[in-house]
């Protein structure tokens, strides 16, 4: 499409009021064309919707005001000049979800591929830092094919500073990225910094080289569904945190999360109204454990039986899945959830959880929002990839993000809780405010047989029967340890609980600490462990 010609407004300056309206209408709407019929067309038949109507999907009907709608790019350089951008290949602008303010953007794939240059990253660096001033959170909506080459600099110096607002952005506002199409190079970075990445299955795509330069580079045949598609980063690299099965409810997905969350970081989390009895006693929670620490069950029941109404939001549900994070309610009000997995590897904690946990505590920290522990954790997982891997590195962001958060923290030893993992998953000693356990928890330097083995080493070795010796010495470490009240004694627990009363004392518990206040030392920031 050619450019309209030059001279246009020395016309418009001649023109009557209702032709001036007239013109500005026609003017609109050419943009929310966007590329055009045949554009639009191709979008829906590879599953894809428009910007625009991706906007009215996640925003509260007919509530979106767009901005920038008239922004035309100014490059000159191969042919660009005769060629119109509708609304610079991105729409901008803000509307409400359940009537809280939300800036977003979203990235119109039909004009130009959606592709990035300086208008099309000033305008998104706009509501940005609207947002930002607003106290708003930012969603984006990313469909591109990347750079524009043909602004060559400028178009990275556009990455760049939404990299740079992102930066700053964070822990002051919730970020939100939705990859509804490609993104690819640079791009991904945007995405990568934000809070939480939503990925349509097989339409999102995310990688920094695609499949035709890793084929010419290394040789590896990959397509690009398997090199970034939803699955790969939801399930492999965890640079995804949720998977729609389409856009429809990716949006959904979006709405929901952003109900768990404040505006910005100086608000605290919104009250719902609870339907769920907060007295309610739950006697399903008195069996759901194993009193044989060998055997498994599923910890999301457990968190299901206690939370309000059974609604347990699970963000990284394919990454590390011995680890859980999410969010819920406990009589109407947010919090976080941090749990042991005992079904998937014992629950023991390796690089991925630790990373994955440590992560959503910081940001459950930055946005005031209360962290619920249930432990279950036999130690970490041993072996020399976890070794070479760097677990110490990675065990150490767990630790780290702990002790960093002041929100109000609750810990609830269900079973497990042995050595250096006891103290990572939010011990006293890293200012848990309350530690509860269940009777049968076991808190302990490790397990009983590692432990007879190692205490009473000499004595099994001498015996006439060594395995008869080793099996009591098993059982007169159990005695002393497997259980919660030698801890519950030196004051590291400080309750011990009937486990039906999970609930109720889970909701007076962090009623009790809404009010607290906690600061750390003036410094610029810490040395996180990355």
């Amino acid at each position: 499409m050619k450019r309209p010609e030059k001279g246009g407004i020395d016309k418009l300056m001649k023109l009557s009021i209702d032709e001036l309206m007239k013109n500005l209408r026609e003017r609109e709407e050419k943009v929310k064309a966007g590329g055009g019929e045949k554009r639009i067309k191709a979008q829906h038949e590879k599953g894809k919707l428009t910007a625009r109507e991706r906007i009215d999907l996640l925003l509260d009907k007919d509530s979106f005001v767009e901005l920038d709608i008239l922004v035309e790019h100014r490059c000159n350089n191969f042919g660009m000049d005769e060629v119109e951008t509708p609304g610079e290949g991105v729409v901008t602008g803000y509307g409400t979800i359940d009537g809280r303010l939300i800036y977003v953007f979203a990235q119109d794939f039909t004009v130009i591929g959606g592709s990035l240059g300086e208008m099309h990253a000033k305008k998104i660096c706009k509501v940005m830092d609207m947002a930002m001033k607003m106290g708003a959170p930012c969603i984006g909506i990313n469909d591109s094919g990347g750079a524009r080459i043909q602004e060559g600099v400028d178009s990275l110096s556009g990455y760049g500073q939404i990299f740079y607002r992102n930066t700053i952005a964070s822990g002051v506002i919730p970020q939100i990225s939705i990859i509804a199409g490609p993104a690819a190079g640079g791009a991904v970075y945007s995405p990568a910094i934000m809070d939480f990445v939503f990925m349509v299955k097989n339409v999102g795509i995310m990688h920094i080289t695609g499949p035709d330069v890793i084929k010419a580079v290394t040789g590896e045949v990959v397509t690009s569904e398997k090199l970034g598609g939803a699955m790969t980063h939801n399930r492999k690299s965890g640079v995804a945190h949720f998977a729609a099965e389409n856009e429809e409810e990716v949006y959904q997905m979006v709405r929901k999360l952003i109900n768990y969350l404040p505006s910005n970081n100086m608000e605290n989390t919104p009250q719902m109204e609870c339907n769920d009895d907060p007295d309610r006693m739950e006697e399903s929670l008195l069996n759901i454990v194993p009193t044989d620490p060998n055997k498994p069950y599923e910890m999301k029941d457990v968190i299901r039986y206690i939370v309000d109404e059974g609604d347990f939001f699970e963000s990284h549900s394919y990454f590390a899945t011995n680890m859980l994070t999410g969010f819920a309610r406990l009589n109407g009000q947010s919090i976080g959830i941090i749990a042991n997995q005992p079904k998937v590897l014992a629950g023991c904690l390796d690089i991925d959880a630790s990373d994955k946990a440590a992560r959503f505590i910081r940001f459950c920290d930055a946005f005031n929002i209360p962290i619920l522990t249930l432990v279950d954790v036999p130690g970490f997982l041993p072996g020399t990839a976890q070794e070479y891997g760097g677990i110490i590195r990675h065990g150490a962001k767990l630790l780290y993000a702990y002790s960093e958060a002041t929100v109000p923290k609750v810990t609830l030893i269900v079973r497990k809780s042995y050595g250096g993992a006891y103290l990572a998953m939010c011990s006293r000693d890293l200012r848990a405010d309350q530690v509860i356990a269940w009777p049968t928890a076991e808190i302990a330097v490790m397990g009983s047989q590692g432990a007879a083995n190692i205490i009473f080493r000499k004595e099994i070795v001498q015996a006439d029967n060594p395995e008869k010796v080793r099996q009591e010495k098993i059982d007169e470490f159990q005695q002393k340890f497997s259980n919660p009240y030698e801890a519950a004694k030196r004051g590291y627990v400080d309750m011990v609980i009937d486990p039906r009363e999970t609930r109720p004392r889970l909701i007076t518990t962090f009623e009790m600490l809404s009010t607290k206040r906690e600061s750390r030392p003036a410094k610029k920031h810490g040395n996180f462990p990355v």
